[in-house]
């Protein structure tokens, strides 16, 4: 048996989801983990999963949730409860003797990081590493999807940023990749490394609204933020996204180490990586 949690998705990528029909499409037993028993949940039921109703905050309903689990996958969205969370699952597994968690992290991980919520990562994968629980640490660049977002809230018009010149580059993955290489670690059966990098490919911002079929629009970061507000409505979220496109903009075209594309979305995931030009078929098309 195989816990997934976030199995309803998400509009930001929505691994959990796209890892628990991986794993039910390759014949695994998975208990899908959901916040509310709706449609989401009926889908999940007809594909084969066993669905279990919770809060990944309370203890009371993680515990059952990972009994019988021998393999876990933990994602988290952006708002907050992060630590709440990841402390009742780091705990419930290691009581239940969970052999691997396979949990979604950020590229830039470190107690030095440049964003909260970065650094709050940081302490969720501590308490991960202390609990003794096999854990896999996916630490993934910028989703395709989370520009998608910022285009869709300009009415796919414009991509509207606040990361200075149209060459400022970003470190880019596709949820989908993301979702593969999750569901590889959660079903390989020897040892693999603790902390996994996922970047598909690095491309600059003015390279990303090209692609959208948008122009970009460089945005004052106050502004910027005003905007997520409204669409966001999670101080979390804003406050997480106005820090990170900060140190893209710092960095603007420079080379970084940590925008380097990864091996381990084809090692893992099955095939290369998806790139900007595929994820880019699949929007609508831009306003005019």
């Amino acid at each position: 048996m195989i816990l997934v949690t976030g199995a309803a998705g998400g509009p930001q990528g929505g691994t959990g989801r796209q890892v628990a029909e991986l794993l039910l499409a390759r014949g695994e037993r998975v208990r899908a983990f959901v916040r509310a028993d709706d449609h989401r949940a009926a889908e999940l039921r007809e594909l084969g999963a066993e669905v279990v109703v919770g809060d990944l905050r309370e203890i009371r309903s993680v515990r059952p949730a990972l009994r019988g689990v021998r393999r876990a996958y933990f994602t988290y969205p952006v708002t907050a409860g992060l630590l709440d969370a990841t402390a009742a699952f780091a705990a419930a597994a290691r009581e239940e003797g969970v052999e691997r968690v396979v949990e979604v992290s950020q590229l830039d991980a470190s107690p030095e990081a440049g964003t909260p919520r970065m650094r709050r990562h940081w302490l969720s994968e501590q308490f991960f590493d202390w609990a003794g629980v096999g854990a896999v640490h996916l630490r993934a660049g910028v989703f395709f999807e989370n520009l998608a977002v910022v285009a869709a809230a300009s009415g796919h018009r414009e991509l509207a940023l606040p990361l200075g010149g149209p060459d400022t580059l970003v470190p880019l993955v596709a949820a989908a990749d993301v979702a593969r290489v999750g569901a590889g670690l959660l079903l390989e059966p020897g040892p693999v490394d603790a902390v996994v990098p996922l970047t598909g490919q690095t491309a600059a911002i003015g390279e990303v609204a090209g692609a959208f079929g948008l122009p970009y629009v460089d945005v004052p970061p106050e502004e910027w933020a005003a905007r997520a507000a409204e669409v966001y409505r999670d101080p979390y979220a804003v406050e997480h996204l106005t820090h990170l496109w900060a140190i893209f903009r710092f960095v603007g075209a420079g080379h970084h180490p940590l925008y380097a594309v990864t091996g381990s979305i084809e090692r893992f995931g099955g095939r290369p990586p998806v790139t900007l030009a595929e994820f880019a078929q699949g929007l609508p098309e831009p306003s005019r």
